[in-house]
């Protein structure tokens, strides 16, 4: 993959997605290049108007499903989706393995994942500089699975949720090998903090998780969160261009321990 932001550059709002329909921010605005937010505010405020996620939107009639997410050891999240999607929430979410755990109407699933958040210990988000860490060092599928199926014995014993969701079995479904990161993680030196006006990201893609791409660079594997391209208008690099501004990574010192 190679990429570049030309000189004199501004990056751009990209606007709002909505019902499969685009569209385009009406000023145009500009946003802070190093940041991993795309929209301005009045976009952004448009977006959590209608949003499952930020509770404004209570009323959808679509059945949806609670999750527990897998990210590391000890890095377990509970959330939910809407059951149409299938799989690709955990897809977006850059969950290393997962399983349903149950299905329901909104406001029952909202419930159960408030419900067993408290009960387990676990929250409903994972920040990507933890789940970053964690692809590190990830232990065995077989250790993975087992973790996980702890999480879900701990869950299926909470009653409350089962009253209102229909309970699925347990079932791990691994992505670890579709993002790349199985049989061996790649280990990035270096994480880009930016995508400034005259540098680029030229090299070969070696993993692709959720937004995080991992790319073989002539200075080493760099990792580029794809939000900081998006709302940029990107061109091929030309000789001379500088590489874009990262930082070092250190790998994670210790392992988390196991939930349960």
């Amino acid at each position: 993959m190679a990429l570049a932001v030309p000189e004199g550059e501004v990056r751009r709002c990209v606007g709002v997605w909505r019902s499969g329909r685009w569209t385009a921010c009406p000023r145009s605005a500009a946003v802070p290049g190093a940041g991993r937010r795309d929209q301005c505010e009045a976009c952004a405020a448009l977006d959590r108007s209608q949003s499952v996620a930020a509770d404004t939107k209570l009323d959808d009639p679509r059945p949806y499903a609670v999750y527990l997410a897998w990210f590391g050891p000890g890095l377990c999240k509970v959330g939910i989706t809407g059951a149409a999607r299938g799989h690709a929430r955990l897809l977006e979410q850059a969950a290393v393995c997962f399983t349903f755990l149950g299905r329901g109407p909104l406001m029952a699933a909202r419930r159960a994942e408030s419900v067993l958040g408290t009960a387990l210990g676990i929250p409903d988000r994972v920040s990507a500089p933890a789940k970053r860490a964690a692809r590190m060092a990830l232990p065995p599928s077989a250790t993975r699975a087992a973790e996980l199926r702890a999480v879900y014995d701990a869950a299926a014993a909470v009653p409350a949720w089962r009253e209102t969701l229909s309970p699925l079995p347990y079932e791990v479904i691994d992505q670890a090998a579709v993002f790349g990161l199985a049989p061996d993680p790649p280990r990035p030196a270096a994480l880009v903090t930016e995508l400034a006006p005259g540098t680029a990201v030229d090299g070969v893609l070696r993993a692709a998780a959720g937004s995080d791409l991992y790319v073989d660079t002539a200075e080493g594997t760099v990792l580029l969160d794809a939000h900081l391209a998006s709302g940029w208008a990107l061109t091929r690099p030309t000789p001379g261009q500088h590489v874009a501004p990262a930082r070092p990574l250190q790998p994670p010192a210790d392992s988390a321990e196991p939930l349960f």
